[in-house]
């Protein structure tokens, strides 16, 4: 863990992170972090080790701006950071050397409302140098901006469904009772990451714990797969009445590589790990004392192939390094996601030796002897990894070929037998 006390920049002591709320990694490896209630950007080396810059101010027409209270903080492809400057109102775009390019403030659209506060929290950028902002209440979606820094659009908007038994009881409700209930508006999203196809992937908080994160294409789309359970969301349902009670809420999200994908949950700080067909890889972590947990977690990144947590409350960064059972589920998922199925079969022994009740594990084998034409090891392998779809699938091309091999005998059979009938 890395909590910044001790760490030094030119010499100096430069202090403890304070409530910090993001961090990202930059193409040159750097890492980003957003220390908000110290009102700067720490720059750290790829090791976390080493203070490499911390900018505190800028130059703004010849004045010195400052930040207040940053939330957010990307690195474009281009070097360009880019800083959620919330209580300022502002997006602040500098060069790697801290010069100012760009400030986007007050966003001008017939899509917002009058008089609308544009307070940035979360912010990625694209190829394209395209904006993807959540802001703080706004919940018509991802706010997104062109280059230019003029408002484009919202992006992702989240539809609440609203059941006839929801509808019924309203209509019946008193104007009381109603104040209580559930107000039906669309959720707000958490955090953002872009894949290198473009896609975005954007966490949000689902009552229902259902889908807690989303996959959106280029129209905004969500196109994410939810696995065999349709379940993207971690825990559904923890019992009890305490603060740990109730479903996961997904506070940020880093898509990997080949599909794969972790979510940070900081109900009970644990992260799920999700292939790009929906299916739970691994979770780990927890809320605590003891090392490897979080008292509030708030943002997670994927730095060198190690997963990052930022944690507010003690303004430390946490590291975690795979495990042997965790590089061979993600060896074996990026074999699948390229199509080579069978290579990954060695990988899903090995798993199933450290773990043989792994359903994923046992699906991965039965999936490679589908596709080999091995129909019987097939269900045996998906029936342990209980995955219908594939069951189904392997069932019914080992009926069709018992129906093709033995078709002879059958029609055979059926011609003696209406020859006895007549």
């Amino acid at each position: 863990a890395i909590s910044g006390t001790g760490m030094t920049f030119n010499g100096e002591n430069i202090g403890a992170f304070s409530n910090p709320q993001d961090l990202c990694k930059s193409p040159s490896g750097d890492v980003y972090v957003a220390d908000t209630n110290n009102n700067r950007i720490v720059v750290l080396d790829q090791t976390m080790t080493e203070v490499k810059k911390v900018i505190m101010a800028f130059d703004n027409n010849n004045e010195e701006d400052t930040f207040k209270q940053p939330y957010g903080v990307c690195v474009s492809e281009a070097g360009q950071v880019y800083i959620a400057d919330s209580q300022n109102r502002r997006i602040v775009v500098l060069e790697k050397d801290g010069t100012l390019v760009k400030i986007v403030e007050n966003p001008k659209s017939e899509s917002l409302e009058e008089g609308y506060v544009f307070v940035p929290l979360k912010i990625a950028v694209d190829y394209a140098d395209r904006m993807y902002v959540i802001a703080q209440n706004m919940f018509e979606g991802i706010m997104v901006f062109e280059s230019d820094g003029q408002f484009a659009s919202f992006f992702g908007t989240i539809e609440v469904e609203i059941s006839l038994w929801d509808k019924f009881w309203k209509r019946l409700a008193t104007k009381e009772e109603r104040s209580k209930q559930q107000l039906f508006i669309p959720t707000e999203f958490t955090g953002i990451d872009i894949d290198p196809d473009g896609f975005v992937y954007a966490s949000n908080i689902d009552p229902k714990g259902e889908q807690g994160v989303r996959r959106l294409n280029p129209r905004g789309e969500d196109v994410i797969k939810k696995g065999e359970n349709g379940n993207v969301g971690g825990d559904l349902l923890i019992a009890g009445t305490t603060e740990y009670a109730g479903p996961s809420q997904f506070v940020d999200v880093v898509y990997r590589e080949n599909g794969i994908y972790s979510c940070l949950d900081r109900k009970r700080g644990r992260i799920f790990t999700y292939d790009h067909e929906g299916n739970l890889l691994y979770i780990f972590g927890g809320r605590g004392t003891q090392e490897g947990t979080f008292a509030m977690p708030v943002a997670i990144e994927d730095i060198g192939g190690r997963l990052v947590v930022l944690d507010a409350t003690r303004g430390q960064i946490i590291t975690f390094e795979e495990t042997e059972y965790g590089r061979l589920i993600n060896e074996a998922v990026s074999l699948r996601y390229d199509g080579d199925e069978t290579q990954a079969v060695a990988l899903w022994q090995r798993v199933l030796e450290l773990d043989e009740n792994n359903e994923l594990a046992n699906t991965g084998i039965g999936k490679a002897y589908l596709t080999a034409g091995d129909y019987v090891a097939a269900m045996k392998y998906l029936e342990i990894g209980k995955s219908r779809s594939y069951y189904s699938i392997a069932y019914k091309r080992y009926r069709n070929n018992m129906l093709t091999e033995n078709a002879n005998v059958l029609l055979t059979g059926a011609i003696i037998l209406v020859g006895a009938i007549v």
